[in-house]
């Protein structure tokens, strides 16, 4: 997952970049300059065909650019490879832009000169997420939850494998009762079952 651009823009007549932030650092040194003034370009296009108060995702090659342009007309870009989360990459756009909003007056904006807003905390988001898990808490709670699943499953699987050469025993065995025999199977038989149902 690579996050890879974070775009501030303002919807007037005319589409503005207030203040953007790269990380391209996985591109060619001779590449950068040009593939930032692409994502610039792609930011300003999607913003000007998307209507005011939506959220839209684009597929353009290799990224994915998701756009949310406010009902004030504040809009935010991010440009991602296609395995970002999108809801963690709307959660950034709106913590960015409620953020923006709240630092950079509003009147200011359809005036300003392009990439001058004075918006500090665009290079610190962009490097805080590009590790979603960390970022967001509900993107790691799902990764922990997933990492819990598959240990249980293993666990589960081991204890019915081991189950399996129990079984051999608990049948040979002549030293158990016909109760503790009946109880075993029916703990066996449990296990397979939860472990049908949670697969």
């Amino acid at each position: 997952m690579r996050l890879y651009s974070l775009t501030i823009l303002y919807k007037g007549v005319k589409v503005l970049s207030l203040k953007a932030a790269y990380d391209l650092s996985s591109f060619g040194y001779f590449q950068r300059k040009s593939v930032q003034e692409f994502m610039q370009f792609t930011s300003q296009i999607i913003v000007e065909r998307t209507q005011v108060g939506l959220r839209t995702s684009v597929k353009e090659q290799d990224y994915l650019c998701h756009a949310y342009i406010r009902n004030d007309s504040l809009a935010g870009v991010l440009v991602a490879d296609h395995e970002y989360p999108n809801r963690v990459a709307f959660t950034l756009l709106t913590k960015i832009l409620d953020l923006f909003a709240t630092q950079v007056p509003s009147g200011s904006w359809p005036t300003m000169a392009e990439n001058s807003a004075d918006f500090s905390g665009l290079d610190e988001f962009l490097a805080k997420y590009q590790n979603p898990r960390e970022a967001d808490a509900m993107t790691k709670v799902q990764a922990e939850l997933d990492e819990t699943k598959i240990i249980m499953h293993s666990t589960i699987e081991a204890v019915l494998q081991r189950g399996e050469k129990l079984d051999d025993l608990v049948s040979k065995s002549d030293d158990l009762s016909l109760q503790s025999k009946t109880f075993y199977k029916t703990i066996i038989w449990e296990l397979r079952v939860s472990l049908q149902f949670y697969m």
